[in-house]
Protein backbone atom coordinates (compact mmCIF):
# COMPACT_ATOMS: atom_id res chain seq x y z
CA UNK A 1 0.00 0.00 0.00
CA UNK A 2 1.36 3.32 -0.73
CA UNK A 3 0.98 6.59 1.57
CA UNK A 4 -1.51 7.83 -1.09
CA UNK A 5 -3.71 5.49 -0.18
CA UNK A 6 -7.21 6.22 0.60
CA UNK A 7 -7.29 4.11 3.79
CA UNK A 8 -4.54 2.97 5.91
CA UNK A 9 -3.94 -0.64 6.13
CA UNK A 10 -6.12 -1.85 9.15
CA UNK A 11 -9.50 0.86 10.15
CA UNK A 12 -11.87 -0.61 12.52
CA UNK A 13 -15.21 0.14 12.65
CA UNK A 14 -17.66 -0.52 15.32
CA UNK A 15 -20.97 0.34 17.26
CA UNK A 16 -24.16 -0.80 18.34
CA UNK A 17 -26.79 -2.55 16.66
CA UNK A 18 -28.38 -0.63 13.55
CA UNK A 19 -25.57 2.21 14.10
CA UNK A 20 -24.71 2.27 10.43
CA UNK A 21 -21.50 0.17 10.54
CA UNK A 22 -21.67 -1.94 7.60
CA UNK A 23 -22.81 0.80 5.68
CA UNK A 24 -20.01 3.05 6.89
CA UNK A 25 -17.39 0.57 6.43
CA UNK A 26 -18.65 -0.48 2.61
CA UNK A 27 -18.22 3.22 1.78
CA UNK A 28 -14.75 3.02 3.52
CA UNK A 29 -13.90 0.32 1.01
CA UNK A 30 -15.41 1.91 -1.95
CA UNK A 31 -12.98 4.84 -1.73
CA UNK A 32 -10.37 2.26 -3.16
CA UNK A 33 -9.89 1.78 -6.95
CA UNK A 34 -11.32 -1.25 -8.64
CA UNK A 35 -13.23 -4.16 -7.47
CA UNK A 36 -14.28 -4.95 -3.43
CA UNK A 37 -13.72 -7.65 -1.61
CA UNK A 38 -17.17 -8.63 0.97
CA UNK A 39 -15.65 -11.03 3.63
CA UNK A 40 -18.72 -12.63 5.50
CA UNK A 41 -18.60 -14.12 8.63
CA UNK A 42 -22.41 -15.00 8.82
CA UNK A 43 -24.10 -18.11 8.55
CA UNK A 44 -27.85 -18.36 7.04
CA UNK A 45 -28.93 -20.49 9.60
CA UNK A 46 -33.12 -19.34 9.17
CA UNK A 47 -34.52 -17.71 6.09
CA UNK A 48 -34.42 -14.68 8.24
CA UNK A 49 -30.86 -14.64 7.58
CA UNK A 50 -30.64 -15.61 4.61
CA UNK A 51 -32.94 -12.97 2.90
CA UNK A 52 -30.70 -10.49 4.94
CA UNK A 53 -27.86 -11.65 3.13
CA UNK A 54 -29.45 -11.63 -0.48
CA UNK A 55 -30.49 -8.20 0.43
CA UNK A 56 -27.10 -7.15 1.43
CA UNK A 57 -25.77 -8.62 -1.61
CA UNK A 58 -28.07 -6.36 -4.13
CA UNK A 59 -27.32 -3.41 -2.34
CA UNK A 60 -23.87 -3.40 -2.67
CA UNK A 61 -23.78 -4.29 -6.55
CA UNK A 62 -21.40 -5.57 -8.85
CA UNK A 63 -18.30 -4.08 -8.13
CA UNK A 64 -18.44 -6.31 -4.82
CA UNK A 65 -16.79 -9.79 -4.69
CA UNK A 66 -18.14 -12.05 -1.87
CA UNK A 67 -16.05 -14.67 0.25
CA UNK A 68 -17.88 -16.13 2.98
CA UNK A 69 -15.22 -17.40 5.19
CA UNK A 70 -16.70 -18.31 8.91
CA UNK A 71 -13.52 -19.33 10.28
CA UNK A 72 -10.30 -18.67 8.77
CA UNK A 73 -10.55 -14.95 8.23
CA UNK A 74 -6.83 -14.31 8.44
CA UNK A 75 -6.34 -16.86 5.56
CA UNK A 76 -8.85 -14.97 3.09
CA UNK A 77 -7.32 -11.80 4.25
CA UNK A 78 -4.20 -13.09 2.99
CA UNK A 79 -5.48 -14.01 -0.20
CA UNK A 80 -7.54 -10.84 -0.84
CA UNK A 81 -6.64 -9.10 -3.94
CA UNK A 82 -8.15 -5.54 -3.54
CA UNK A 83 -9.61 -4.11 -0.18
CA UNK A 84 -11.06 -5.71 1.99
CA UNK A 85 -14.67 -5.77 4.42
CA UNK A 86 -14.61 -7.85 7.05
CA UNK A 87 -18.36 -8.26 8.53
CA UNK A 88 -18.00 -8.73 11.56
CA UNK A 89 -15.41 -9.84 14.06
CA UNK A 90 -18.39 -10.40 16.89
CA UNK A 91 -20.02 -13.11 14.52
CA UNK A 92 -16.60 -14.87 13.65
CA UNK A 93 -16.30 -14.60 17.42
CA UNK A 94 -19.43 -16.46 18.23
CA UNK A 95 -18.32 -19.03 14.75
CA UNK A 96 -14.87 -19.35 16.77
CA UNK A 97 -17.32 -20.14 20.26
CA UNK A 98 -19.40 -22.27 18.34
CA UNK A 99 -17.01 -24.56 16.69
CA UNK A 100 -15.09 -24.92 19.93
CA UNK A 101 -12.21 -23.21 18.76
CA UNK A 102 -9.59 -21.55 21.09
CA UNK A 103 -10.53 -17.66 20.60
CA UNK A 104 -7.58 -16.05 21.90
CA UNK A 105 -5.50 -18.65 19.55
CA UNK A 106 -7.38 -17.52 17.15
CA UNK A 107 -7.14 -13.83 17.40
CA UNK A 108 -3.65 -13.38 17.76
CA UNK A 109 -2.98 -15.65 14.48
CA UNK A 110 -5.51 -12.75 12.53
CA UNK A 111 -3.60 -9.98 14.48
CA UNK A 112 -0.32 -11.20 13.23
CA UNK A 113 -1.71 -11.37 9.81
CA UNK A 114 -2.17 -8.12 9.34
CA UNK A 115 0.94 -6.43 9.06
CA UNK A 116 1.63 -8.60 5.96
CA UNK A 117 -1.86 -7.59 4.23
CA UNK A 118 -1.12 -5.60 0.86
CA UNK A 119 -4.47 -4.26 0.21
CA UNK A 120 -6.10 -2.35 2.84
CA UNK A 121 -8.92 -4.04 5.74
CA UNK A 122 -11.51 -2.36 7.28
CA UNK A 123 -13.39 -4.90 10.41
CA UNK A 124 -16.67 -4.57 11.08
CA UNK A 125 -17.60 -5.35 15.11
CA UNK A 126 -20.24 -4.97 17.43
CA UNK A 127 -19.56 -3.02 20.84
CA UNK A 128 -21.35 -5.38 23.34
CA UNK A 129 -20.54 -4.03 26.34
CA UNK A 130 -22.76 -1.17 27.01
CA UNK A 131 -26.07 -3.33 27.98
CA UNK A 132 -26.86 -5.01 30.85
CA UNK A 133 -24.84 -7.67 32.13
CA UNK A 134 -25.99 -11.18 30.45
CA UNK A 135 -27.65 -13.55 32.80
CA UNK A 136 -25.63 -16.45 32.14
CA UNK A 137 -22.14 -17.97 31.78
CA UNK A 138 -22.06 -18.35 28.09
CA UNK A 139 -23.13 -15.06 27.14
CA UNK A 140 -20.96 -13.52 29.87
CA UNK A 141 -18.11 -14.97 28.26
CA UNK A 142 -19.34 -13.89 24.78
CA UNK A 143 -19.68 -10.58 25.96
CA UNK A 144 -15.98 -10.85 27.39
CA UNK A 145 -14.16 -12.25 24.82
CA UNK A 146 -16.13 -9.62 22.66
CA UNK A 147 -14.47 -6.78 24.39
CA UNK A 148 -10.97 -7.87 24.63
CA UNK A 149 -11.00 -8.14 20.80
CA UNK A 150 -12.48 -5.38 20.23
CA UNK A 151 -9.85 -3.59 22.41
CA UNK A 152 -7.18 -5.30 20.93
CA UNK A 153 -8.15 -4.80 17.47
CA UNK A 154 -8.52 -0.93 18.34
CA UNK A 155 -4.79 -0.89 19.85
CA UNK A 156 -3.93 -2.68 16.60
CA UNK A 157 -5.84 -0.37 13.71
CA UNK A 158 -4.29 2.33 12.31
CA UNK A 159 -7.97 4.07 12.37
CA UNK A 160 -10.74 3.12 14.52
CA UNK A 161 -14.38 4.66 13.99
CA UNK A 162 -17.10 4.60 16.34
CA UNK A 163 -20.80 4.65 14.90
CA UNK A 164 -23.72 6.46 16.96
CA UNK A 165 -26.96 6.52 15.28
CA UNK A 166 -25.31 6.31 11.61
CA UNK A 167 -22.92 9.09 12.04
CA UNK A 168 -19.51 8.16 12.53
CA UNK A 169 -16.88 9.55 15.64
CA UNK A 170 -13.27 9.00 14.45
CA UNK A 171 -12.01 7.75 17.67
CA UNK A 172 -8.58 7.32 16.10
CA UNK A 173 -6.76 8.24 13.26
CA UNK A 174 -3.95 7.41 11.32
Amino acid sequence: MTALSPLPPVTFVLGGARSGKSSHGEALVELMPGSCIYLATAHAGDEEMAERIRRHRRRRGERWRTVEEPLDIGRALQEADSAVLVDCLTLWLSNLMHAGRDTVTESDKLLMSLPVLTHPVVFISNEVGQGIVPDNPLARRFRDEAGWLNQTMAATADQVIYMVAGLPMTVKAR
